[in-house]
């Protein structure tokens, strides 16, 4: 049986002002097309499929398209759980139609889903709270997922009935999969997990979150640990960190497929990808990862000659670009103009003034006869160390007038 592991979407998120949206069109297109090339049989989501609780129709949309295109109408199933970015109650609203289409959605840590046949497709054969057990028609063995949306400790008490305050994330989740382990995943089946959550090898290097990403490991009440995974599991598809990481051990993989794009500088130059794991009864996980090749490229990029950063945007025009500018003198408004109009995809550019500069800047004294408008200039080109541009001194000289005119 052969299963799709992907993870962190985001849909509806920006860099910055930089919109994401016609690139994730794009790279989930392609996803679709490797699950269809690989001809496989289930697809996992497993968590942050929008970047807000409340994402813009336009994600939305994209959202359920590619969720029924991945379903192939029905014939393949595909489990999509919640991240720590989604709203669960956001991902449980569709379920009801979504199963007659083949997408089995979590939202919750105690989801229970209804018993279903999808005609001339797969059957859920048993249900239990976050787990269900489904039988594909060409393969005589059913596979058996455990499905653990995004959950703390506060919902995990809530909504799976733990009631030790002093017990951890870790310890509780390891009693709800090693129950639901004993009770349905014998070694007639394939048995799978799917969570959103910040899981880590005991012992090992603690893994970084991504930049600007809602963290989940707060000191260490939420960490889980990967011997938290009962045996019977052949393989633990993750979320919720944006690089790829095999955390587990050969013979049980515990994998974050990694986000489908880079979405942030941190991430630039990372290799995005989907996983594709291939499982028998009682035989070890198979799994091999399958390159994404669409969305922009990331690049932080630092110069100290304006003309040579200026050629090294215009020949990489389909990027998007941190700009560092090391310098003498502080950038002018023409220099900012001529780095402006050599590329769209600027999302930031930093300058870095020579210390030299720096230390003679601070030591000039102020002259307090120039007029309003200079002293601005002055005040703006000290802290920020560049000129402000035509607009702000107009937004200036408008708030500048109205506060002469009320003292007047």
């Amino acid at each position: 049986m052969r299963i799709l592991h992907t993870a962190d979407w985001h849909l509806g998120k920006r860099l910055d002002f930089y919109p994401r949206l016609e690139e994730q069109k794009d790279v989930l297109a392609e996803i679709c097309s490797i699950a269809d090339q690989e001809e496989v049989d289930v697809v996992i989501v497993a968590g942050d499929l929008f970047d807000t609780f409340n994402p813009p129709v336009e994600a939305t949309e994209l959202l359920y398209k590619t969720l029924k295109r991945l379903s192939k109408n029905g014939t393949r199933p595909v489990i999509a759980i919640a991240g720590n970015h989604d709203s669960p109650d956001r991902i449980d609203s569709p379920d009801p139609l979504a199963r007659e289409c083949g997408i089995l959605f979590f939202g919750y840590p105690n989801q229970e889903t209804a018993l279903l046949k999808v005609e001339q497709g797969f059957e859920i054969l048993k249900s239990a709270k976050g787990f269900i057990e489904i039988k594909l028609p060409k393969y005589y063995y059913p596979i058996r997922i455990l499905a653990t949306p995004f959950a703390n400790e506060i919902r995990l008490k809530q909504f799976l009935g733990f009631e030790d305050k002093g017990a951890q994330l870790h310890d509780s989740l390891k009693q709800s999969w090693s129950e639901l382990a004993m009770q349905y995943c014998d070694g007639y089946g394939v048995n799978v997990l799917t969570s959103h959550l910040y899981m880590l090898k005991r012992g090992a290097e603690v893994l970084e979150e991504p930049e600007g990403e809602k963290p989940l490991r707060l000191g260490y009440a939420d960490l889980v640990y990967s011997d938290s995974i009962p045996s019977q599991i052949q393989y633990t598809a993750l979320g919720h960190l944006h690089k790829h990481y095999e955390i587990g051990h050969s013979h049980a993989p515990v994998i974050y497929p990694s986000s489908p794009l880079c979405y942030s500088f941190s991430e630039a130059g990372q290799q995005k990808q989907v996983v594709i794991v291939d499982l028998e009864p009682n035989k070890v996980a198979q799994y091999r990862n399958v390159p994404l090749k669409k969305g922009k490229e990331l690049h932080r990029k630092r110069f100290n000659d304006i003309d040579q950063a200026i050629l090294w945007l215009r020949e990489n025009p389909d990027t998007l670009v941190e700009l560092t500018l090391e310098s003498e003198a502080y950038l002018s408004a023409i220099d900012l103009k001529r780095i402006h109009e050599s590329h769209e995809g600027i999302i930031h550019i930093i300058p870095v003034v020579s210390k030299q500069l720096q230390e003679g800047g601070s030591a000039k004294s102020i002259n307090l006869e120039q007029d309003m408008d200079d002293l601005f200039k002055d005040f703006f080109k000290s802290k920020y160390g560049q000129e402000p541009n035509e607009e702000l001194m107009q937004l200036f000289n408008e708030i500048n007038t109205s506060s002469l005119e009320k003292e007047d």
